[in-house]
């Protein structure tokens, strides 16, 4: 079987379990960038793709490889050797172009497996680009719990999604363009300040909105980057976290102090570009041990602490009223 898997839900997921159902070993193709982008809008960048499928996949307890894709036909060496083709009923028109090219090349075509659609609540079937504009959540329930996240960053987007839905279920995650009113680079306290201008100028309507920015940070031995992530209610009630920090090295410290962003100073040192919307600079440095989707969670976690503790709380004048205790770290 083989996606895109923008966001991995339950239609994606309903082919999978047919797929290790059917079949004793199991090849998973999944969309370049490139290919993914053909044809349609903004998508996921294919790390953090990647990495939720394999994640998902660690499930089954079958044999199972994951290929990179670039066409439908996807890698020929791999796809030669499978026996059955698990699609949906949407993409069957494209397992009949396969069929027609096996047996071009004197190859028995595959049998099709074919999964009826998954469909979310409006009768429309699922889909990733729903999910993404906030429509619904994975699932396909468009009375989920409904979160806007400042930042059009996937990595941070996809970020809210994982600690959310941990939290409540089944979420409604909308991007929302908005500024930080800060440096395009934070320093100290701007940091934890542009995480709340974000998550004050993305609530609108949305029951929740979170604010992430990753700023910098003058420590006994070099500079440190940690993130803020502000959490907003209809409410007004405002919480704040942070995640843990990790040290630049000098070079990208000292170009830092004078004047360029951490993704400036990254991406030339190590020859990368957008690195803030793909791995994030301690994808780069951590040799891909982890990711900015990962270190950024950490943060959308601390911020949700108080909201999931009742110590958090305390009565006043037959009310309640949320008290902070301790400071922030600097």
């Amino acid at each position: 079987m083989a996606g895109t898997f923008d966001v991995l839900h339950d239609g994606h997921r309903r082919l999978i379990e047919r797929a290790f159902e059917v079949g004793d070993r199991v090849v998973v193709g999944i969309t370049s960038d490139a290919m993914a982008r053909s044809g349609r809008g903004e998508t996921v960048p294919l790390c953090l793709r990647m990495r939720a499928l394999e994640q998902y996949l660690l499930g089954f307890r079958k044999p199972c490889e994951v290929h990179v894709i670039e066409d439908v036909y996807g890698p020929r060496g791999a796809m030669d050797g499978v026996d059955v083709l698990v699609v949906s009923e949407e993409t069957v028109g494209n397992g009949r172009v396969l069929n027609d090219d096996r047996r071009e090349r004197g190859l028995e075509p595959f049998e099709l497996s074919v999964v009826p659609l998954v469909m979310a609540d409006d009768g429309e079937k699922i889909s990733a680009s729903h999910i993404l504009g906030g429509k619904y959540g994975r699932d396909g329930d468009s009375r989920a719990k409904d979160v806007a996240v400042g930042s059009l960053n996937r990595a941070k987007v996809e970020a809210v999604r994982a600690v959310m839905e941990r939290i409540y279920g089944s979420v409604r995650v909308t991007a929302v363009d908005v500024q930080g009113g800060v440096p395009a680079q934070p320093f100290g306290g701007q940091t934890r300040e542009g995480a709340v201008n974000r998550a004050r100028n993305a609530l609108g309507r949305h029951e929740m909105a979170v604010g992430i920015e990753a700023g910098v940070f003058e420590g006994a031995d070099g500079l440190y980057d940690v993130q803020y992530c502000a959490v907003l209610d209809r409410e007004g009630r405002l919480t704040v976290g942070c995640g843990p920090g990790f040290m630049y090295p000098p070079k990208v410290a000292e170009l830092v102090r004078r004047g360029m962003t951490v993704g400036q100073a990254v991406g030339g040192l190590f020859e990368s570009t957008d690195i803030g919307k793909k791995q994030g600079a301690i994808g780069i440095l951590s040799g891909g041990l982890l990711d900015r989707k990962s270190l950024t969670e950490q943060s959308v976690l601390a911020a949700m602490v108080p909201r999931l503790n009742d110590s958090y709380l305390e009565e006043r004048h037959g009310g309640l009223r949320y008290v902070r205790r301790g400071g922030m770290p600097p």
